[in-house]
């Protein structure tokens, strides 16, 4: 078929995207407590978005090949597989909605799941259209109003969960079903069992990460524990959505890196430039370097990106340049992490919490602004954000010499709803007395969420801090108090089954 026939076409199709659904009522509780309308009323909206991502990803799926262009290939594949975890994602929140004690159960708070699962959904189209920079492409004009309606959609559905606050307690029969309690003693020993060793030298099971990790069972309800010997492992390593409960241990931050230079200057999409990109869920990673080398002349490009839920990184080092780490969506814990970074180089729209991190600004390019966060959160009802408590905030080696000529910004608003806070943490010299840095002038100034909360040291005084409307200084505990292990991410339903060292609340 000649490929303006096709387009045509394909054109003709997008127009029968079934329209916006007015059927969920917004006044009455039924079915679940944690839905403001009746399960099968929810259910029913999700499937809806369902088939429109199915009829979305016919149209990129023609598309495959990317019509020759490196960049475009890339997006392309990029989006299907992000429809494919929005696919996945909406699939968990029907069963877990019309069963909440079933396999898709998660943490086993229902509201926290739904709320966590559909803002995924909320951002992987707009990464899948973000994709499109840079390409002289058709594409993404044929996808765009698909994907504009299960915007619409998953905004409506986010608006049917109640959202829940209080704080829960840990109790050894809530671990979710897909953990064993017997995980915690894995993290905390350096004599674990092994399911596979990668070694460099040939002494373990495999010579390179991704055979171990394409060996590993999918879908697997037990911890499969992939031990990283010692060496620079010079390759991409992506864990798909079906890998799940994966677990990768190295010699050390100094000893086990895992190495990469894709960016987006080379053509790659920012999304597909990690080193390392992990979506199965209840992944943990342990004493183990992930890097991109790309550089801050090549703009964007990733040394970890994670779409795990409920995943943790414990004692890792991150380490790039701009966009270095890529919290792209899902409850995330870091602990004990060192992050190091120049432009945006903590950035997504995950719900994360990071405890006593080292975060280490860089010496980027000439006149160039330090932002360490770039949160994406896009909607009011998302329950998203970044968290950095009892962390270090500094300068790393290079921009030492360089602090009073360098800006260097605790974040600034990325997406209209951008929620970051920092507090109990030690904030350098190298943080600008005015703390926070806009995007593009007012833009989302009065929208978003920037919280600081007993923060210590020569950056931490706040009289010289922005007057933006969203910028709070919080002397409340019970205020910031949302924003800890136990109440942001439910710390307290899943983190123990973990084994990682972690603090509930304020101390």
């Amino acid at each position: 078929m000649p490929l303006i026939t096709l387009i045509f076409m394909l054109m003709l199709f997008v127009g029968f995207f079934p329209p916006l659904s007015s059927s969920i009522g917004t006044t009455h509780l039924s079915g679940s407590a944690c839905l403001k309308v009746s399960s099968s009323e929810f259910v029913g909206l999700v499937r809806e978005v369902i088939d429109i991502l199915k009829q979305v990803s016919s149209i990129l799926s023609k598309f495959s090949s990317g019509l020759g262009d490196f960049r475009l290939s890339h997006a392309i594949s990029d989006c299907l597989d992000l429809l494919d975890l929005s696919s996945d994602e909406l699939t968990w929140s029907e069963s877990a909605t019309q069963d909440p004690k079933g396999k898709h159960n998660s943490t086993g708070n229902l509201s926290s799941d739904l709320r966590t699962w559909l803002s995924a959904v909320l951002a992987n189209p707009e990464t899948c259209l973000e994709g499109f920079e840079g390409t002289n492409s058709i594409v993404k004009g044929l996808v765009s109003a698909g994907l504009g309606q299960v915007t619409s959609l998953v905004k409506q559905l986010l608006a049917q969960v109640h959202p829940t606050t209080e704080d829960h307690h840990f109790n050894k029969d809530q671990f979710p079903s897909w953990i064993k309690p017997r995980d915690r003693h894995l993290i905390q020993s350096n004599g674990v069992a092994v399911d596979a060793v990668v070694a460099i030298d040939g002494s373990g099971n495999f010579t390179n990460v991704m055979d171990a990790v394409l060996a590993a069972p999918d879908y697997s309800m037990k911890r499969y524990v992939i031990y990283i010997k010692k060496g620079v492992y010079n390759e991409y390593v992506e864990i798909k959505k079906k890998k799940w409960n994966i677990m990768i241990i190295g010699d050390g931050t100094d000893a086990t890196v895992i190495s990469g230079n894709r960016s987006f200057i080379d053509g790659w999409t920012t999304f597909r430039s990690a080193t390392f990109a992990v979506s199965g869920r209840g992944f943990i990673a342990r004493d183990i370097t992930f890097q991109n080398t790309a550089g801050p002349e090549k703009h964007q490009a990733v040394a970890l990106r994670s779409d795990s839920d409920l995943s943790v990184f414990y004692k890792c080092g991150i380490f790039g340049y701009q966009d270095s780490l890529y919290t792209h969506t899902m409850r995330q814990f870091y602990r004990e992490c060192k992050i190091s970074g120049t432009v945006d180089f903590i950035f997504g729209d995950a719900t994360a919490v990071f405890q006593n991190c080292q975060i280490l600004a860089k010496k980027g390019l000439p006149n160039q602004k330090n932002t360490i966060t770039a949160q994406g959160r896009k909607d009011p009802n998302e329950p998203t954000g970044f968290s950095i408590q009892f962390s270090n905030i500094t300068a790393d080696s290079d921009l030492v010499p360089f602090i009073n000529t360098t800006q260097t910004y605790l974040g600034r608003p990325w997406k209209t709803y951008s929620r970051t806070i920092f507090m109990q943490s030690y904030l350098s010299s190298v943080i600008r007395p005015e703390g926070w840095l806009e995007w593009n002038g007012n833009l989302f100034l009065d929208t978003l969420y920037y919280a600081e909360y007993m923060n210590f040291g020569p950056s931490a005084g706040l009289f010289n801090r922005v007057n933006w409307t969203g910028y709070h200084i919080l002397n409340d505990s019970s205020l910031a108090s949302n924003f800890t292990v136990a109440q942001f991410i439910e710390g307290n339903l899943w983190l123990p089954s973990t084994g990682v060292t972690f603090t509930a609340g304020l101390s």
